[in-house]
């Protein structure tokens, strides 16, 4: 499959800081990709040298096929929309829209002025008088008129109310269905994941937990609860992700291809926001192990 974002070794390091750090990364190229974990893990600083913002310290990042922001016609194809949906409050619409088309070789003005008309926005308006979706919907569509061929946006909705948020994904998602471009949607509410992401990515701590199709992650994860087992004691082809075990009870969440038909577990399918803690909870375990040992 190809890629639209390969990184290999990848680190950003501020000072004696590393924001992020030997990040081995493959996103493919077709998808509306979710990159979701938590605070620290990197995903805004991956999300900057994809879009060519920053450059790295280490290691190396290709974006459709090329060096972030090498050349003009390398940031042509990439639109980048950032958390705080930056755009120039004492700026009308009319004039965001004029500067979109001087910037950007392949600015689509038709398609501008049509959805800022749609969400019936006024072109004279100053952008300091917009609401927070208002802007939202304006720099996702300043993106949208670029024509990119990949669309990054780093936490767009984090702000939103829930209505704003909702209006700003249905359009994305009418944009991606009409013009088939890929996109990278990093955010902490996996639930808007959800709804728009056809494949996952789990990052945390710079490393890649788990990637694939959304549909096939939900296929092979489950969820087992019966009598409190050791995990050791599963078939090799049950990888468990995280456990939780009571007196008498376990909670496992694990993945594996095969079905399950021990009649000692109730199985449960899981939902994307389970199914991203469970891996979080794992790293989280693993770094308390890792905690004790170097305190001991």
């Amino acid at each position: 499959m190809t890629a639209v974002l390969e990184a290999q070794a990848l680190g950003k390091k501020y000072g004696r800081h590393w924001a992020l750090r030997e990040c081995t990364i493959d996103i493919p190229a077709g998808h509306v990709v979710g990159l979701v974990g938590p605070n620290g893990a990197g995903k805004t600083t991956l999300l900057k040298l994809a879009g060519g913002q920053l450059e790295p310290t280490a290691g190396e990042i290709t974006v459709l096929g090329g060096r972030p922001g090498g050349t003009p016609a390398q940031l042509a194809r990439v639109g980048f929309v950032a958390q705080e949906t930056p755009v120039y409050a004492a700026l009308t619409i009319a004039d965001h829209l004029r500067l979109g088309a001087r910037l950007n070789p392949r600015w689509d003005a038709t398609m501008a002025e049509d959805r800022i008309a749609r969400l019936g926005l006024a072109p004279k308006h100053r952008v300091g008088k917009l609401s927070g979706g208002q802007r939202a919907q304006l720099a996702l569509t300043l993106g949208l008129a670029k024509r990119p061929e990949l669309l990054i946006l780093d936490e767009p909705v984090a702000s939103l109310d829930p209505l704003a948020r909702r209006e700003f994904l249905q359009g994305l998602m009418e944009a991606t269905a009409e013009h088939e471009f890929s996109v990278v949607l990093s955010s902490h509410l996996v639930s808007d994941l959800e709804r728009v992401c056809d494949y996952l990515i789990v990052l945390i701590d710079s490393r890649v937990q788990v990637a694939g199709e959304v549909d096939r992650l939900l296929a092979t994860h489950h969820r087992l609860t019966g009598p409190r087992l050791d995990p050791d004691r599963l078939p090799a082809d049950q990888h468990v992700i995280s456990a939780g075990h009571t007196d008498r009870q376990s909670t496992l969440v694990v993945h594996t291809d095969s079905p399950i038909h021990d009649p000692a577990w109730t199985v449960t399918q899981l939902s994307l926001e389970d199914l991203v803690l469970a891996y979080m909870e794992q790293r989280a375990a693993e770094n308390r192990r890792v905690a004790l040992e170097v305190q001991r």
